[in-house]
């Protein structure tokens, strides 16, 4: 009875997917247009920014995201450090319109497709880099990769409500927000069901709207996120 209502829901999930982002990338292609004018005009190079990442049972994949910061230059002056990797992005690279891209969640848009071809979902993990997946998601962690990665998931939204917003710099994330992040990239693979999945929409575009319309900084910890954080580091919040 388990397996066949697991089995449902992966049917279930999937035929939303489709649907679903057949229907976004429909309805958004004029937005798509206009933000691909907008990345010529702010910065040469690709309007696709494109990123190895590793989805379902470690098979390695290619991620679409609209590019955001100018192209990486290892030789030009000062940009020694602004080498592709970590979590924190350098915001010497990010141009302004590609800073409001990043805020929106508009440099996503084309994840749409990834979903499309089947890999990735609307909602799962977010997707990491191989050397990403070695360090974070092994031991009790390594079921993360049972799953497809998604657009947005509880790992993904504690990151942009707690992280993204706060820490300043790699060493920080590493140590306060990715530990609770793998957290909740586990913990979503033992809890998913329809009502988490809809949960997770539904608390990803009221922060998008909050942060990118409302321009909010500062959020409290939700009952997810509290759980994980007591797990983690023994505190409550």
């Amino acid at each position: 009875m388990k397996n066949v209502k697991k089995l449902l829901y992966e049917v279930v999930k999937r035929l939303f997917d489709i649907g679903s982002s057949f229907l976004a990338i429909l309805i958004s292609s004029p937005l798509w247009l206009l933000i691909a004018v907008g990345i010529k005009l702010s910065s040469k190079g690709p309007v696709l920014y494109r990123a190895d990442r590793v989805g379902k049972a470690g098979k390695p994949f290619v991620l679409f995201k609209f590019r955001s910061m100018h192209v990486y230059q290892p030789n030009k002056e000062n940009q020694h450090e602004q080498r592709e990797g970590g979590y924190i992005a350098n915001k010497d690279r990010i141009f302004p319109f590609g800073n409001i891209l990043r805020k929106s969640k508009l440099d996503e848009l084309p994840q749409l497709i990834n979903i499309l071809l089947g890999q990735m979902s609307v909602i799962g993990p977010r997707p990491i880099t191989e050397a990403g997946v070695k360090k974070h998601y092994i031991g009790k962690y390594d079921s993360v990769l049972s799953v497809k990665p998604g657009l947005s998931c509880l790992d993904s939204l504690y990151d942009y409500a707690h992280g993204e917003l706060i820490v300043k710099n790699n060493e920080e994330f590493d140590v306060k927000i990715a530990p609770i992040r793998d957290y909740l990239a586990n913990m979503y693979v033992e809890k998913q069901s329809v009502s988490l999945d809809i949960y997770c929409i539904i608390r990803t575009i009221k922060l998008i709207f909050e942060i990118a319309i409302l321009g909010k900084r500062d959020f409290q910890y939700t009952a997810y996120e509290r759980e994980a954080d007591r797990a983690v580091f023994g505190i409550n919040r």
